[in-house]
Formats: structure tokens, C-alpha cells, sequence
């Protein structure tokens, strides 16, 4: 048997043996009336002669994280969602009944204590404990002898032992909801409308990826997770909701990674009676609106870089990026064996049926990417790999469309709308082909949003941001599944 075997079939021989003598391990009915933080905020700047001074009393409530048992005394710490703090208990103070609980009391039960503040000889703030009651007796140890968590499958596999001894952890997820929450903010304040829109489809559209399926037998039908909403918000634009934004989850059956999961948090919006050039105007200043609203400033850190969000970003070709950045010879870019063969010596895998589109794209991700540590929008991507852009009018073959790239990630990507419904059929056709030959990746047919497009979609642009991307930046996290608090793993 191991140690943590051990000591769990001891606790759970004293919660036998605690039950067995009428003790109720799991009471209800206690009410705290302040928090740590709350206390801290108060009372953290007063010095011992101040704080003498109060005489109010204070109940808190939280998980006992240590315990220093002197006989007749013992001190304790605390820790609630908002803080960790000091408690002392005396038994004369507390009654004989009450300092019992200290006779089964272990690390990680939550206890409720009422008293008032002070400050002890080592100059820490400290309640002074009334009364003390065991509120929940935990039947497992801590982990890591209670110093902390550092295994990271456990960490992500059993996530609230994480938030439990991991500080940093539940800061970046109190972080993360401040950031949807103003990103909301944000766009409430520009006059959208957030809406929802179906997570099952039948149809799945709106991305090139490979789509989880299931069925509904009442309707007697496959159903999909939606890969992402776009088809759906822009069939609210035909319905003259001009400025729509959903913040909600994608799904998508790939690989998983650092950067993959394959459940994710998407932001997208739509604006009609703009182009993407309007997009990108609209982006950066939702990043310098988020960027001071959380940290007063507009350079970070990530990973050891400066990401420096300063306006304007750079805008630069797919095409310029790859020879510029990426050493490309001008006189590759287009040559579609020259870049199979230099796909090929980089270690790219490349499909049969992508063109020099396709390849091009592979090569700006692997080989580009990488190397954009500043906001960057990179522009004028290949027809043939954006489905549903509009043609730039002068250069058919090129989208008008970016990607915003930082600290070597894609994290946006927006098109002004393709709304000629007899083009979008065309690109449809092309998709069903290359899914009939063998691409799950590939769009399918979607005869109801060709006839919305015949009632009439205003010029648009449209954006979609990956939200835990932009987490895992603005957080310092290296990880994707270090901002999902239940990531999807193999099972063990």
C-alpha cells in the first residue's frame, strides 16, 4: 500500500469512527459575513495599536491549510476563494467543546471561525478566534504534502486540486473571465447585439475542419457540433441584425496541442457596410481597450518576449511574409513543385489536391508564424484556401482578408463577407469535390444559406477571435489546456 493509499483508508477510519460517536461531519446552516480579502483590504495597513481599536467581530469561513497544535493553542491558516489568513485559537477562549473539533481536524476540512483581528508578535494579521465549527471533513489528503501541485496531467485532469494549492492557476481563470467580460463590455458599448446560435446543426459550415457527428433519434437524423457559427450570424445580417457578435464554443475533431483543443472558445462578429480593411481598424482598438482596461498599459510579457501593442500593427502580404520573413526566393512563391519540394525538405506534409494556395498557407505556418512575436496583420491570402471571402475586385484571385498573428500564434481571422450567392455556390461545389475525394476537413453544401444569400447579404466583414489563444497570451501561459480549466484527455 503507498503512502496516499494509507492515509486515505486512516481518514476514512476517523470519519467512520467521528460518525459513530453522533458528530456531524457535514453540518449546514453556517453564514460568514466577511471574506479574507475583505479583511486584508480593511485591516492589512493598521498596526497592532489600530487594530486594538476595532472591536467588531468577524466570521469567515474557508479550508484549513495548516495546523500548529501547542496543546492549548493552535494556530491555523485559512483560505477562501478570495485570500489565505491566519487564525488563533485558544481553548480558553473557545470553550472545551469547540477546541474538541482539533482533536480529528486535518489539513483540507473547511472550518467557520468568528472573532476579531489583531496582529501577532511576528507581525502577522490574524484572527482571534470565539468560536470555531468543522464545516466539511475532507476524506483525502492534499496533494504533494500540501506544498503544492506540480504534476501537470494531474494538474489538468483533476483541475479543482489545481485551484485548491495553485494561486497562479485561479488567478489566470479569475483573469480570463474579466477578459470575456470585457470584451463584452466592449462590443456592448459599439452597439452589438449578442446573439446565440446553434451548437447542433445539420449542416455544419463556417470552417474547414472535420466535425464531431451525432444522432437525433426523435428527428431521426445526423446532427454535427458546429464547427462555427458564421453561416448562422450571417444569416442574422440578411435578417437586418447589422452589427452581431456570439461568444460561445466551437468544436472541431482534430489533434490536440499546445495550441488544440478540440473544444474551444470563439468570439466572431459581423458588421454590414464594411470591409475587412474596417475589421482591422475595429481589432486593434478592441486589444487597446482590453490591453488598459486589465493592465493599464500596452506591452506585456509572453513566454520571455515583449509583445508590444502598440497601434498601428503592421500589414503585410501572405506573399511579402514568405519572402521576406520566411527567405522564400521571389521565384518559388508561385512555382507549385517548387513549393512541394520545399514543403517537402522542411518537413511539411502537403496533400495531393492542395494547390499553390494550400501550400502557401502550410509554409506561412510553419515557417512565418513563428517568427511574428508583435501583433501583425498578415493580408491578401489565396482564394483557394478562404472559402467564403470576397475576391478582392482588382485581383481575383486573392481575398480580402487577414489573420492577426502574435507572439507566434494565429489568433484572428477576418474577410470581408462573400455575399454572391452564385460564387458561393461555385466555392461550395469545389468543397464537396474535395470532400468527395477523401478532404473531412472540407465545407459542406448548404442550400439554405445559398438562398439567405439570395434575399440579399449586405456588404460585410466578419472576424473570428480563439479566445483561449488570447488567454493563453495575455496570461503568460505556454499551454492551451493551462486556460481550459477541463481540458479533454486521453483516458488513463
Amino acid at each position: 500500500m503507498d503512502e496516499l493509499s494509507g492515509l486515505i483508508k486512516e481518514t476514512k477510519e476517523k470519519v467512520k469512527e467521528l460518525r459513530s460517536k453522533g458528530l456531524n461531519l457535514y453540518p449546514s446552516g453556517f453564514r460568514r459575513d466577511t471574506t479574507v480579502e475583505e479583511v486584508v483590504h480593511r485591516f492589512g495597513n493598521m498596526d497592532q495599536s489600530a487594530l486594538e481599536e476595532i472591536t467588531d467581530t468577524f466570521t469567515l469561513a474557508g479550508r484549513v491549510m495548516s495546523i500548529r497544535n501547542f496543546g492549548k493553542a493552535v494556530f491555523i491558516h485559512i483560505k477562501d476563494g478570495t485570500g489565505q489568513l491566519q487564525a488563533y485559537i485558544r481553548k480558553d477562549r473557545v470553550g472545551d467543546d469547540d477546541f474538541k473539533i482539533f482533536a480529528f481536524l486535518d489539513i483540507g476540512d473547511h472550518v467557520g471561525l468568528a472573532g476579531q483581528i489583531f496582529r501577532t508578535k511576528t507581525d502577522e494579521l490574524t484572527l482571534l478566534a470565539n468560536s470555531v465549527v468543522l464545516l466539511t471533513k475532507a476524506q483525502r489528503p492534499l496533494p504533494e504534502k500540501y506544498h503544492g501541485l506540480i504534476d501537470v496531467e494531474t494538474r489538468y485532469r483533476q483541475r479543482y486540486l489545481d485551484l485548491i494549492v495553485n494561486d497562479n492557476v485561479r488567478h489566470t481563470f479569475i483573469l480570463r473571465s474579466r477578459i470575456i467580460q470585457t470584451i463584452r463590455e466592449f462590443f456592448d458599448k459599439q452597439g452589438f447585439v449578442e446573439v446565440e446560435t446553434p451548437m447542433m446543426q445539420s449542416i455544419p459550415g463556417g470552417a474547414t475542419a472535420k466535425p464531431f457527428r451525432t444522432y437525433h433519434h426523435a428527428l431521426g437524423m445526423d446532427l454535427y457540433l458546429r464547427v462555427a457559427p458564421e453561416l448562422y450570424l450571417k444569416r442574422l445580417v440578411v435578417g437586418g441584425l447589422e452589427k452581431v457578435y456570439e461568444l460561445n464554443r466551437n468544436f472541431r475533431n482534430e489533434g490536440i496541442s499546445t495550441t488544440h483543443n478540440p473544444e474551444f472558445t470563439m468570439l466572431e462578429f459581423y458588421v454590414a457596410y464594411a470591409t475587412y480593411e474596417d475589421l482591422m481598424d475595429l481589432t486593434e482598438e478592441l486589444f487597446v481597450y482590453l490591453l488598459k482596461k486589465l493592465f493599464g498599459q500596452l506591452t506585456i510579457k509572453y513566454q520571455g518576449n515583449l509583445v508590444d501593442f502598440s497601434t498601428p500593427w503592421p500589414r503585410i502580404s501572405l506573399a511579402d511574409s514568405l519572402k521576406d520573413i520566411g527567405g522564400i526566393p521571389e521565384n518559388v512563391l508561385f512555382d507549385n513543385q517548387g513549393l512541394v519540394d520545399l514543403a517537402g525538405s522542411r518537413g511539411i506534409e502537403v496533400k495531393d489536391e492542395e494547390g499553390i494556395g494550400g501550400i502557401l498557407a502550410r509554409l506561412f505556418e510553419h515557417i512565418v508564424e513563428p517568427k511574428l512575436i508583435h501583433p501583425t496583420f498578415i493580408v491578401n491570402h489565396p482564394i483557394e484556401v478562404s472559402p467564403l471571402s470576397r475576391r478582392k475586385d482588382n485581383e481575383p484571385e486573392i481575398a480580402e482578408r487577414f489573420e492577426v498573428v502574435v507572439a507566434g500564434r494565429e489568433i484572428a481571422n477576418a474577410f470581408s463577407e462573400l455575399n454572391d450567392p452564385d460564387d458561393q455556390r461555385e466555392r461550395f461545389l469545389r468543397q464537396a469535390s474535395l470532400r468527395d475525394s477523401g478532404d473531412e476537413e472540407a465545407l459542406f453544401m448548404d442550400e439554405d444559406y445559398l438562398k439567405a444569400l439570395e434575399y440579399g447579404l449586405p456588404p460585410t466583414a466578419g472576424e473570428g477571435i480563439g479566445i483561449d489563444r488570447l488567454v493563453m497570451i495575455l496570461t503568460d501561459s505556454p499551454s492551451i489546456r493551462d486556460v481550459i480549466l477541463f481540458p479533454q484527455m486521453r483516458k488513463k
